[in-house]
């Protein structure tokens, strides 16, 4: 199968490394500097092109790499073409905007994916095959003690509201954030706080924590950050009527009633979460890459379909508003 690929920043290498690992042909590349586009695509073994239509010519699906304010133009042509996507998380910048781009590809019937590759790890997915044993789910606690230098907010734009949405919630934690409501349910109600902390210049925040009410009755709590230097392991506990289970990275140790302990996988080699936001391997995007095409080739959904990373957002922006409200803030079931 033959991939397009829009954009060549950061997270490109990865994906490319991902798409050759998966057995694909990376065929067309297009960015918004022609000079960069051309000698991203030579150096892979693709061609430059400076349209969606060139892109999209002869390809299977489409990886689309841009930051969430870049990416409606887009989408809504590539639906038009009826060619399927796979985009880089966060969808957009807010759940508006990404129900939008949601709506837009199912009105077309367009495959739209997105790439949420924590889901992907081998212990996480240990974990969604344990989390019936835990019983009736009790309370949940997640923390990201990740790091950022910060020099990295210093490329235009980082950290902004405009083009980003906003700060660590939607930028790095969003990774951990869909995997706790994949594994545990939709949150129902969220009482917050954000700060923007003397460690970054930034316009959004770089920590954050909430207080959760899952819409199934459990409670939670969220920690989220990019203060943590040098940057640690995002860890998700759940503790359940019948056992509890950690999950620290590539990790995952459930602990039954009777004190009975089980071990799954083993330490990541890294997950992005020090100052080096790159220092992590690209098996878990190459999984959700051959998910993405097989699901194609099958006639089915991707794994990880756009629709279902909705409720992500609609968290984060629940514990925007109540941050800014100092309020409690009720979400809507997406």
């Amino acid at each position: 199968m033959k991939v397009g690929l829009i954009g060549t920043g950061m997270v490109a290498a990865t994906h490319v490394a991902a798409i050759r690992d998966a057995g694909l042909e990376l065929a067309t590349v297009l960015a918004r500097d022609p000079a960069k586009t051309r000698a991203f695509a030579e150096a892979h073994g693709a061609r430059a092109v400076e349209s969606v239509a060139a892109l999209a010519e002869g390809v299977d699906f489409v990886i689309l790499l841009t930051p969430p304010n870049a990416r409606q133009d887009y989408v809504a042509e590539l639906a038009r073409a009826g060619v399927p996507i796979l985009a880089e998380k966060p969808l957009e910048r807010d759940l508006a905007r990404a129900t939008a781009l949601v709506e837009l590809c199912e009105a077309a019937n367009v495959p739209f994916g997105v790439t949420l590759q924590h889901r992907m790890r081998p212990a996480a997915q240990a974990l969604a095959k344990e989390m019936a044993a835990l019983g009736r789910i009790a309370s949940v606690d997640l923390r990201v003690p990740w790091w950022r230098d910060p020099s990295y907010y210093d490329e235009p734009g980082r950290g902004t509201y405009e083009r980003d949405g906003g700060g660590v919630l939607l930028t790095q934690a969003i990774h951990s954030i869909d995997l706790m409501l994949h594994l545990c349910g939709p949150v129902a109600v969220v009482q917050a706080m954000v700060a923007t902390t003397p460690l970054h210049d930034l316009e959004a925040e770089d920590f954050a924590a909430a207080a959760l009410r899952f819409r199934g009755g459990a409670t939670g709590a969220l920690m989220a950050s990019v203060t943590h230097r040098p940057g640690g392991t995002e860890v998700l506990t759940v503790n359940g009527t019948d056992g509890s289970a950690v999950l620290a990275g590539g990790e995952l140790t459930v602990t039954g009633a009777d004190g009975e302990r089980r071990s799954f996988g083993e330490p990541a080699a890294g997950t992005g979460g020090g100052a080096d936001p790159m220092a992590f391997q690209h098996d878990w995007h190459q999984a959700v890459i051959e998910d993405f095409a097989a699901a194609l080739r099958e006639g089915r959904a991707p794994a990880i379909p756009a629709r279902d990373t909705l409720p992500a957002i609609a968290l984060i922006d629940a514990i925007q508003a109540s941050a800014r409200s100092g309020q409690r803030e009720e979400i809507e079931n997406v």
